[in-house]
């Protein structure tokens, strides 16, 4: 019988660490043919039963299912310019429909950018955004017909599943293509997903994808921890299509740094709080140090992460339900007032 040893997901993300790099500096990556070729899953989910690779030939095959869905993936990745701003984005029609966040592109009717991996540049204009989740959406103008890809639905992500995101770290880059980077589901909800794929800046507006290499998310916003990133469901723009289009925006921008104002014990699975900020959301509605919560907004939060991701999706202004265990009793917190962090010296 062989011997297999079970690698921590930490050694393989640092042995998957250099792949975007390697992607990067190839001298030509092989294009996506007209009609890509479906990468069957059924094998690969075998391969792939547990959590993480169980030995050194699961890794490699995942590593050649990341390599063949780059093949798929970065000709249809680009670089969005608007204003001077840069971001990224992702051709999801024939026709050159580019899925992107709502900050990226900022208003409908705005002169943009598209740069594709050949470093060839057309032009596009900015259409519709939902600013309370972030998505927005350009069409290029420069007629042609654009490599894309399918958008999938976000509604089936599943916590722990593996997922890859791409874009251009730091803006784009001349003779640099788009780097891809490995990771896993940490939440999926309607209206956001959390992964610990690496964002930096620049990957804004960027595809989250499946192991098939389908659109099922937008890189949003980068967490408080660097394993902690925020993507648009796809299912927000399938939904929402033709307001998209239209050139429609709604919904109120976050603010820039929403907080309940509590500390919890990060060494503690479980968010319990160690300390309430003066003058915050949370002493005035009577959180005490001690507390347990163990729902926030209707959501059950079971880690100190999950409270963090949530209090991020809310706008200062909203009034949410916080609900504490205190001791032997459980507490709901009504109409707590969410504050921007600048109002209590954030």
């Amino acid at each position: 019988m062989t011997h297999q040893t079970r690698l921590p997901l930490s050694v393989l993300l640092l042995l998957f660490a250099g792949l975007g790099v390697s992607l990067a500096k190839a001298e030509e990556l092989p294009k996506a043919a007209a009609e890509p070729t479906v990468v069957q899953t059924a094998h690969f989910q075998e391969v792939l039963a547990g959590d993480a690779p169980n030995s050194l030939s699961e890794l490699r095959a995942l590593e050649r299912r990341v390599q063949e869905v780059a093949k798929k993936v970065i000709p249809c990745t680009v670089g969005v310019s608007v204003g001077g701003a840069q971001g990224s984005g992702v051709i999801v029609t024939e026709d050159g429909y580019v899925m992107t966040a709502g900050h990226v592109i900022g208003e409908p009717n705005r002169q943009a950018t598209i740069t594709l991996p050949s470093g060839k540049k057309v032009k596009a204009i900015t259409l519709g955004a939902d600013r309370s989740i972030d998505s927005g959406l350009l069409k290029i103008t420069t007629p042609g017909k654009y490599e894309h890809l399918k958008v999938d639905h976000s509604n089936e992500l599943r916590d722990g599943q593996w997922v890859l995101v791409t874009g251009h770290p730091g803006g784009y880059l001349k003779d640099r293509l788009p780097v891809l980077r490995l990771g896993r589901v940490l939440a999926s909800y309607e209206d956001v997903v959390a992964t610990d794929c690496v964002l930096v800046g620049g990957d804004s507006g960027g595809p989250l994808l499946d192991m098939d290499g389908d659109v099922v998310g937008i890189n949003s916003r980068i967490g408080n921890r660097i394993t902690a990133n925020m993507h648009v469901p796809s299912d927000a723009y399938s939904e929402n299509w033709t307001r998209l289009t239209d050139g429609e925006v709604w919904g109120k921008l976050p603010g820039t740094r929403p907080v309940l104002g509590v500390r919890c014990d990060k060494d503690k699975k479980a968010p319990i709080v160690i300390e309430v900020t003066p003058n915050s959301p949370a002493e005035r509605s009577g959180v005490e140090v001690g507390d347990r919560i163990i729902r926030f907004n209707g959501r059950q939060t079971n880690s100190f992460d999950d409270l963090k991701l949530l209090v991020d999706q809310t706008s200062p202004g909203d009034q949410v339900d916080v609900v504490v265990q205190r001791g032997e009793r459980t507490l709901t917190l009504n109409d707590v007032l969410i504050k921007d962090a600048r109002e209590i010296g954030g």
